[in-house]
């Protein structure tokens, strides 16, 4: 997260607000029947959130890459 002072919409005038990103890549057989675009990039290990955080993009991009399908499970709540 990170804070962001601008002017977004005129009528508002100048506010700081929250921002939020994150990384998306194609869906893996699972996401796909539920969102065919795209899926988020999901992190497991901890050694990955250190490689991304820390490490040149050169090596960081090769882990925008889907989950493995039999780590991933759908299930529906009422």
């Amino acid at each position: 997260m990170a804070e962001w002072t601008s002017i977004r919409k005129l009528k508002d005038g100048e506010t700081t607000d929250d921002l939020f990103a994150f990384l998306t890549c194609k869906p893996n057989a699972v996401a796909e029947p539920i969102h065919p675009k795209a899926m988020p990039v999901m992190l497991t290990e901890t050694d990955e959130l250190d490689v991304w955080l820390n490490a040149p993009w050169s090596v960081a991009k090769e882990m925008q890459r889907p989950l493995a399908d039999e780590l991933l499970r759908m299930t529906q709540s009422d």
